[in-house]
């Protein structure tokens, strides 16, 4: 059995108003608990405290990302993980709905390109980085999915539909 497996961790690059906001927010929820222990305010420092503090994890969970590319033997599956602890499908398909895949600088993609498709970036959004552009294809619905694989996940693809990976 020769099946194709490679799997690839990329985190996005966080910017740097989302450090600032974050920051922020912790300053915010320190003052809050620090009215709530000193009794200033009552109740409504307490529930101030709460909702700083239930805003600053959530900020701080939405802004630190990192998406997951596995493929295992025709079946490409990209996942976003948020703060390390909450996972979210964000595609998955064969290699029957992919039509190509291809550099995103590639003259190859204009062929493929299509009017209202749905375009998904699961890149790290790091310039200069090498990303690739997946065409899919599946009904009426197209998408253009952005992802930066490795070297190994390529290989893997191409072993199982050569004529769908341009490198």
């Amino acid at each position: 059995m020769n099946e194709a497996y490679a799997e690839w961790l990329v985190k996005r690059k966080t910017q740097f108003v989302s450090y600032v906001l974050v920051g922020l927010m912790g300053v915010v929820t320190v003052i809050c608990v620090l009215l709530a222990l000193t009794g200033i305010g009552g109740i409504i420092s307490m529930i101030l405290m709460f909702l700083a503090g239930g805003a600053t994890y959530l900020l701080h969970r939405n802004t630190n990302i990192e998406f997951e590319y596995l493929y295992i033997g025709g079946q490409l599956s990209i996942d976003k993980i948020m703060g390390r602890a909450k996972r979210k499908k964000v595609w998955e398909g064969s290699m029957d709905d992919i039509q190509i895949i291809a550099p995103s600088d590639s003259y190859v993609l204009k062929d493929y390109a299509r009017q209202g498709a749905r375009k998904v970036d699961v890149s790290s959004g790091i310039p200069g980085v090498k990303t690739y552009t997946i065409m899919v294809q599946a009904g009426a619905n197209s998408s253009e999915i952005v992802f930066e694989p490795n070297d190994k996940m390529l290989h893997c693809i191409r072993q199982t539909a050569p004529r769908k990976v341009v490198l």
